[in-house]
Formats: structure tokens, C-alpha cells, sequence
């Protein structure tokens, strides 16, 4: 079962600037979702779109399989957000903040100090947010979208402003949120090297498009491979290669792609019949960053 299914969302802004166009995705029922894609791409338009925050134009949505234009309410009550900035009143504390969300989803008191507990911040429940750092607003805003106890948690770039011992907190508290309450999470983010750390599904959308949705570890064997080669002359070597390899010149070796092994043989046979001593040839580890680029290119 998906917690999110989208078809043939289409919207825009102006007329003749389409933002997004004709949309499918589909977010499973407990996954980490990574929604990734170049700025400009329709992310947080998706987003908003997910949370009625955009007037739909066109295309169906559903949450938890049912229709979000006829459930609206419904849904929204088991939904957790945090699009952007964090929304919170700078001369109120974190806990008085968290008092004003309280009253609006009725939830039990002590829900305030567990949510501040797991983001982190219950020693500085009495400090004003006016005087928190952007990565401490980051982590009240998320406490507020847990409040309300949600089974769908929707984020857009959660480690905003985090230190990176505060992104490495982030990310445990995510992977515990899914593991141990069972909260899908779907999240956008810049952030690759550590969205690889964190999901399980990928979603990759370019000019509005869909242009891969899987498994993390199918989307990272579907990349070309990547090797590194050192030679006595690497800068003769990338002219050898530029017409037939994508290749980069880095500051003792070349980056080269490649679909196979035999693109690697045929590269080490071009350079040795062409008087280049090849020193070193070896294997790139795969990085969903590797993968995102070759998309988009």
C-alpha cells in the first residue's frame, strides 16, 4: 500500500510556464522517501500541492488511499509538515510555542515535553525563539509537526541550518520516527551524501518531470560506473578519450564513465597502444550524488 499516490498532477503559475507536468509518484506505505531534484525543479511546489497549501489544477492525490480534494481534514489530522521556514511566534518560548499547537490539535499536555524531548530541545523550553539559531528554530518546527502524533510526516530540507553534528542527530531521529512509530516520511533535501544515508526510496524530478522513482539500491545500480585511472600523462590521455568516454581531469587522475568492463579494457588498450603507461585503474564507490548528476545530465 502507498501512504501517497499522485497522478497526473499537472500545475503552473503564470500561463505557458509550467511548473509541473503531468506528475506521478507514489511514497509506500513506511519508507523514508528522498524527493530530490535541481532548484527550480517543482519540489516544494509538490509539496505544498501534498498539503492543500496550492489550489490543485489538475491530476488526483491521495493520502492513506483516500482522495485529498474529498478527505481534506481527515488527512491533514494525520499529516505532520514542515515546508521551508519553520512557522513560530519569535517572542513566545519553545514551550509556549509548542502551547499554541497544543490547543489547536487538542492533544494530551504531555505530548509537549515528549516532542521537545525527542527534538532536543527540552532545556531550552523556556527561551525564546527570537534567540534560537536557525537549526534550533529547524528542530522547533519539527517538534511541531510531531505534535499531533502524525502517521505521514512531510519535510522540506529538514538539516537546514543544522551544524553537522546536528544533521547526524537529525538524521537518527528520522530513521527512529520510522522504525520505531512507523511514521512514513517524505522528505526533500540538497543534502545527497546524507540523504543516502537515510532513505529507502528515491524520487528524482527534473522540469517538472519524474525521472526515476524506486528502491534506493536499485536507483544506485542503475548509475554508469565510474573509475579512476593515473597515467605518466593524464592530460593526453582525457584528449584520447573525450570522443568516445565522458571524462574528468582531476588534479592526478582522470574520472572516467563507464557502462562495463569492457569500456575499461578498451580504455587501458586505446592509451598503452597510444604510448601512455597506465600507473593505476580502479573502481569509484557509488554515490547517489554520481547518480543525480548523471540524471540530470
Amino acid at each position: 500500500m502507498n501512504t501517497i499516490e499522485i497522478k497526473d498532477l499537472s500545475h503552473q503559475f503564470k500561463q505557458n510556464e509550467i511548473v509541473l507536468d503531468n506528475l506521478s509518484l507514489h511514497v509506500p506505505k513506511g519508507s523514508i522517501y528522498g524527493f530530490l531534484g535541481p532548484n527550480g525543479a517543482g519540489k516544494t511546489t509538490t509539496l505544498r500541492l501534498i498539503l492543500g497549501l496550492l489550489q490543485q489544477q489538475s491530476g488526483n492525490i491521495k493520502i492513506f488511499g483516500k482522495s485529498f480534494t474529498a478527505n481534506r481534514i481527515e488527512i491533514l489530522k494525520k499529516v505532520g509538515s514542515l515546508i521551508e521556514y519553520p512557522s513560530i511566534y519569535g517572542q513566545l518560548t519553545a514551550h509556549q510555542n509548542l502551547l499554541v499547537w497544543q490547543k489547536i490539535y487538542q492533544c494530551p499536555m504531555p505530548r509537549i515535553q515528549e516532542v521537545l524531548s525527542l527534538v532536543g530541545l527540552r532545556d531550552v523550553k523556556d527561551k525564546k525563539a527570537s534567540n534560537f539559531s536557525l537549526g534550533m528554530k529547524q528542530r522547533l518546527g519539527l517538534a511541531i509537526a510531531l505534535l499531533n502524533q502524525p502517521e505521514l510526516l512531510i519535510l522540506d530540507e529538514p538539516s537546514n541550518g543544522l551544524d553537522p553534528n546536528g544533521i547526524i542527530e537529525m538524521r537518527e531521529l528520522l530513521i527512529q520516527l520510522n522504525k520505531e512509530f512507523g511514521i512514513t516520511i517524505l522528505l526533500s533535501s540538497h543534502l545527497l551524501a546524507e540523504i543516502e544515508k537515510l532513505v529507502s526510496h528515491v524520487g528524482l524530478i527534473h522540469q517538472g518531470k519524474i525521472v526515476y522513482e524506486g528502491e534506493l539500491d536499485s536507483f544506485l545500480k542503475n548509475k554508469q560506473s565510474t573509475i579512476r585511472l593515473q597515467s605518466n600523462n593524464n592530460q593526453k590521455a582525457l584528449e584520447l578519450l573525450a570522443s568516445k568516454f565522458q571524462a574528468i581531469l582531476q588534479e592526478d587522475s582522470l574520472e572516467i564513465s563507464v557502462h562495463s568492463e569492457k569500456d575499461s579494457a578498451e580504455i587501458v588498450r586505446l592509451l598503452v597502444q597510444n604510448n601512455i603507461e597506465v600507473y593505476e585503474l580502479s573502481k569509484c564507490q557509488s554515490s547517489l550524488e554520481n547518480v543525480f548528476m548523471n540524471f540530470i545530465k
